[in-house]
């Protein structure tokens, strides 16, 4: 492995010295009366806004109306891109060795119900020699996050330093960390201000906040996963399609090969749904087994990432590669490194990756009650709607009404059907874990609305893998 070179691990402009000056910004009222109207705002006028949020300047009325202004009005891919960079250069950005290039590749999701693929799939590219760099999020709305889920392993920190990313990185080939005050402050500020003005689903909005933290990891290669269904950010597919064309061509714009997945979020992903219950999951999918939709997943979005990276020379082959590491246990072992490498402790480390699913729960975060829903009916699982079993599970600790709320780990929901089972009534369908008093009524009915029943034969359930959007230069595999 090439030595990195002697230089700092964060830089203003990727290497290039301090940033420029920001501009002398209009006044943000005018601003926002622009965009208000429809308007289009200048690189100048978007960078002014962005330095204003940062330094404080800008109120929170402010950014709130302006937020709403892009949410109503749009923007185009100019100044969708303008905000992307500008919001990257709002803090410092990562470095490498010039080696490593190749290789540095990552993936994101917009947010599902039991998504637990980053936990799988950065150790499984890791294995496959990639380099990957994630800075994932936290729970938005009544979609979990990546860092939650890790935290519920005790010991595991997400607070990792340029300096130490790059060791994770040299050492295991992968981490998984969160954003800090130093890297895309601006999206952070304004990531906040979304959760909490209902601009949540603007599309410009989305593109530069997934694609700031992504601009500043230095990385060559990302694979958007992005969701459609009852239970994501945009119901319809064509919004889903549209926002995947978007990340695509602003990417190619910041100099980043990004592909775009169009995958299903009306069914939860897999089988479990919470914090600790997930990070089980997880290890099922690392031990080469688990629920076909999470692997298939895992494999799919690998292998596009591994042929757009141009480690592999179709996504087929890309695709078999992640099987691979899946099934001889070498993704297992880049998982269990990370975990020493961010804080766990080694003998827990191993053991979670060497014990049994019920030694695993022992060591994990667990609720203190169970409750399990029985099927009302005979019928065949239609389908099993992830938004009213996530809004469940978020009002009994799962999630966040506040930012920095504490949650509860162990809470959450196993699905002991699958899409497409024939079922008989009084069968068990749903386990859920309960830290609190037992489910209400209205709860119980809640969940119980959620398990769709049809009259017809057992079927197997389609790929939530739906679709890749892909940038002009590839060609559809």
């Amino acid at each position: 492995m090439a030595a990195p070179p002697a230089r700092s691990f964060l830089s203003g402009e990727g290497g290039r010295g301090p940033p420029d000056p920001p501009p002398e910004p209009k006044q943000l009222p005018e601003l926002i009366r622009r965009k208000r109207d429809g308007e289009r705002l200048s690189e100048e006028d978007i960078r002014g806004f962005v330095c204003a949020v940062v330094d404080g300047s800008a109120q929170d009325t402010q950014i709130g109306a302006m937020l709403m202004a892009i949410r109503l009005r749009g923007m185009d891919l100019e100044e969708t891109s303008a905000l992307t960079q500008a919001l990257a250069k709002s803090g410092q950005q990562l470095e490498w060795p010039e080696a490593w290039h190749q290789q540095l590749v990552d993936k994101h999701s917009t947010g599902g119900v039991g998504d637990k693929v980053s936990l799988v799939l950065a150790p499984a590219l890791a294995a496959c020699g990639c380099k990957v760099p994630m800075i994932s999020g936290r729970g938005l709305g009544h979609t979990g996050g990546t860092l939650d889920k890790l935290e519920s392993i005790p010991g595991f920190s997400v607070i990792q330093s340029p300096e130490q990313m790059q060791m994770l990185l040299e050492v295991v080939g992968c981490c998984i960390v969160g954003q800090s005050e130093d890297l895309v402050p601006a999206d952070g500020l304004l990531y906040a201000a979304r959760d909490v003005t209902a601009t949540v689903d603007s599309l410009p909005l989305i593109t530069a906040s997934i694609l700031s933290k992504k601009a500043v990891e230095g990385i060559s290669a990302l694979v958007v996963d992005v969701k459609y269904g009852g239970a994501a950010v945009f119901p319809d597919q064509e919004q889903a399609r549209e926002l995947a064309r978007a990340l695509v061509g602003v990417g190619a714009g910041l100099g980043m090969r990004v592909a775009a997945a169009l995958t299903s979020m009306d069914n939860p992903l897999g089988r479990s749904v919470g914090h600790a219950l997930e990070v089980e999951e997880a290890l099922l999918c690392l031990d080469g087994a688990g629920p076909r939709d999470l692997r298939d997943l895992v494999v799919q979005l690998g292998g596009a990432l591994l042929w757009l990276s141009r480690q592999a020379e179709t996504q087929a082959q890309g695709a078999a590669w992640v099987a691979t590491v899946l099934d001889n246990g070498s993704a297992k072992a880049r998982f269990e490194r990370m975990l020493e490498g961010q804080g766990v402790d080694p003998g827990l480390a191993r053991a979670l990756c060497s014990g049994t699913a019920a030694q695993r729960r022992q060591l994990l975060p667990r609720a203190r009650e169970q409750e399990e829903l029985l099927a009302g009916r005979d019928g065949t699982v239609e389908g099993i709607r992830a938004l009213p079993l996530a809004l469940v599970l978020h009002e009994l600790g799962a999630g966040r009404s506040r930012a920095g709320q504490k949650i509860q780990p162990g809470v959450g929901a196993e699905l002991l059907v699958d899409v497409g089972q024939r079922l008989r009534r009084g069968t068990p369908w749903l386990r859920v874990h309960l830290d609190g008093p037992a489910l209400s009524a209205q709860q119980r009915r809640a969940l119980q609305g959620a398990l769709l029943l049809s009259d017809r034969a057992p079927f197997a359930p389609p790929s939530p893998f739906t679709e890749l959007v892909l940038p002009t230069p590839f060609l559809q595999p």
